[in-house]
């Protein structure tokens, strides 16, 4: 099976078109980040909301308007859920706790408990104070994305952090970053632009499908297009592959709602290595690069979620 996650949410879009996207089979799971509740909390349809919950700190507002849109995303999904075809929604823990276990844990265990629905999964970034949490979870059967995910080595500890415990578990594997930061010293060496994300992607799949862990699968994630040339649903054509989710932003599910996908060519680890090995005498360092990524990755997320506590 391959899923189409969409990776929005908002309370109009929940009341309306998610509707529409779950009950035509194309989409199964949504996602969302701190980002895209820093985008969704700037509507008028939450004024009302936010007049209730005068006096409530800014993070206490936050929670329970995104607790609800999380429950909201649950129960639309629920039925899809039931049937074993995914169901998810996730949300991400408070991503300044990203150096803190305990806190990561804490919190992951009170928005569990407070959205109260089993077909949730919490979203933890996966560094050393996030694995020591998804174990944690794992244990007590709390389905786990995890997120943030650049390198083989970060989806490898991943892996073995969720398969501790008997839940469902995504790697989200963030893939058109990399393209955006190293297209213009691939172009200055006159490499092929555009692989390095995919081909990153792939390799880690490939480590993730010989894992045979039925219940963690690689979802591909950071899916959304930015360079003109390229079609909006390049990363679904590269990256539609049995037995893994593609989370994509609305603009891309657009594109693809009518059209027929067909599945992806997969290539082998040995190859994208061969093309990997003409990076480093360009100057690209690919260790290095998965830190940069990941770091940028954080304080992306960190940023959205302060600019959105100080909006409300």
């Amino acid at each position: 099976m391959i899923g189409i996650w969409v990776d929005y949410l908002d309370r109009e879009f929940l009341d309306n078109n998610f509707n529409k996207l779950v009950n035509s089979g194309l989409v199964n799971g949504l996602t969302s980040n701190p980002a895209i509740f820093s985008n969704a909390l700037k509507k008028d349809i939450y004024k009302k909301d936010l007049e209730t919950l005068k006096g409530k700190s800014s993070k206490e507002k936050y929670e329970k308007m995104a607790i609800k849109d999380i429950q909201k995303a649950c129960d639309i999904l629920k039925p899809l859920y039931d049937e074993g075809n995914d169901g998810f929604a996730s949300i991400e823990i408070d991503p300044r706790l990203i150096d803190d276990a305990k806190g990561s844990i804490d919190e992951a265990l009170r928005l569990y408990d407070m959205i109260e629905r089993e077909n949730v999964m919490i979203k933890i970034p996966a560094n050393e104070a996030g694995f020591k949490a998804m174990e944690e979870l794992a244990k007590r059967g709390i389905n786990i994305n995890a997120t943030l995910v650049f390198s083989p080595n970060q989806a490898m500890k991943a892996l073995e952090a969720i398969n501790k415990g008997n839940v469902e578990g995504v790697i989200s594997v963030f893939v058109s970053r990399f393209d955006r930061k190293l297209n213009p010293l691939l172009e200055k060496h006159n490499l092929a632009k555009d692989r390095v994300g995919f081909f990153n992607a792939i390799k880690i799949y490939n480590q993730i499908q010989n894992a045979n862990i039925p219940n963690i699968r690689t979802l591909f994630a950071s899916t959304g297009v930015k360079q003109q040339y390229l079609p909006k649903d390049y990363y679904v054509q590269n990256l539609y592959l049995p037995n893994s989710v593609l989370t994509l932003p609305l603009d891309v599910i657009e594109t693809i709602k009518d059209k027929e996908i067909q599945e992806s060519f997969l290539f082998q680890t040995k190859h994208i290595d061969a093309f990997f090995s003409f990076l480093t005498p360009s100057g690209i360092n690919l260790q290095r690069t998965y830190r940069e990524l990941f770091d940028e990755g954080v304080k992306a997320f960190e940023e959205a979620f302060e600019n959105m506590l100080n909006s409300i």
